[in-house]
This record gives C-alpha cells, structure tokens and sequence, in this order.
C-alpha cells in the first residue's frame, strides 16, 4: 500500500515540477506575495479533479476525442503568446516590486485556471498518463496511487507559492523584474512554438 502511494507521489512530482507556464506564474506570484494562496489552491484543485478523473477512467474518453485536445492545442497557444507579449510590455517599462500595480483576486484566478487548463499536456500527463498508471496499480490501490500524486502536487505548489516570497527581498529592483519578465516572456513563447509543433 505504502509503496503504491510513494510511486504516485514521486511520478506525480515527476511530472509536475518541470518548469512550464503554470509553474512560472506560480512562481512571479509568489516573489509578489501577491494572492499567492488563491493560485496555489487553484493549481492544487485543478491538479486534484485532473488526477482523480483520469483514475476514474476519464482518460480512455480523452484519449478517444484527440480533436479535443487539437482545441486546446490551439487556444493555449495563442494565450501563451499573449502572455507572452504581456511579459515583454511589463520588461520595457520594469517596475520595483513596491511599484508594481496589484493585480485583482479574480484576474490572478483566472489567469492561473487559463495557464492549468488550456494546456493539452496536462491533460495527457495528469489525465492520461497518472489515471493509467494508477488503473494499473489494481483495483485496491489506484486510489492509493492517484492520493500520492495529489500529494505531491499539494506539496510542489505549496513549496514554490510560498517558498517564491523568500526571493521578494533578493528580486525588489525594476532591473532583476526586466530579466523576470524578459525570461517569462521567452519561455511563453518557446512553450506556445512547442504546443503547435506537438
């Protein structure tokens, strides 16, 4: 039992802390301190309902309308890209961590739910890929499974949302939000380019 659990929690990690959109907004939010809960929970949700529905077996429907995910191959492109621009416009004009204009609750929210569900790779890496793993675990563990890869994506969340506020002091001056925002930008754009080519 206690293996199957640890299994789910290590591929879960596996395949969570790979730096990707979701994470690097996770991460600007949390050297901000700005709605840092709100966005850890959202990923932790978002995370927690994909995994539980794939070991339920909503991976074989997905698996089964690829145009689906052909939609969100799209529209998760051209918002990544239009974040992306966004991040290039805030490292024009950098601003310090005291002069940023604060960001409401309910656009950080949406944000965040656009960066965890408009990627088709979560689909396949938490849906597809975790509730097969877990199905194979047998009948009496798949929930034991799918408990540890929600686990650690519990953990992984909560570690850069709030471990991010340590660097706030570090990152206070317009000149390191340049290099974060210019870095942002590069990773939208090198991930939306990976998204059409894939």
């Amino acid at each position: 039992m206690w293996t199957a659990g640890i299994t789910g929690l290590l591929t879960g990690l596996a395949l969570i802390v790979a730096i990707g959109a979701q994470n690097a907004f996770v991460l600007r939010q949390g050297v901000r301190k700005e709605h840092v809960g709100a966005v850890v929970a959202v990923c932790m949700a978002g995370d927690a309902v994909l995994i539980l529905g794939g070991t339920a077996g909503i991976g074989a429907l997905v698996s089964r309308f690829p145009e689906a995910l052909e939609v969100l191959r799209w529209a998760g492109a051209a918002y990544l890209l239009w974040f992306a621009v966004r991040s290039f416009m805030a490292a024009l004009r950098p601003s310090s961590l005291a002069e940023q204009e604060p960001r409401s609750k309910n656009s950080v929210i949406a944000t965040t739910a656009a960066l965890t569900f408009l990627n088709p790779h979560v689909y396949l890496d938490t849906v597809v890929l975790l509730g097969s793993l877990a199905n194979q675990q047998g009948a009496g563990l798949r929930w034991v499974f799918a408990g540890g890869a929600v686990t650690g994506s519990v953990l992984w969340f909560s570690a850069l949302g709030y471990g991010a506020r340590g660097l706030a002091g570090v990152l206070r001056s317009p000149r390191a939000w340049r290099w974060i925002d210019a870095g942002i930008g590069l990773l939208m754009v090198f991930l939306a380019i990976r998204l059409v080519l894939h």
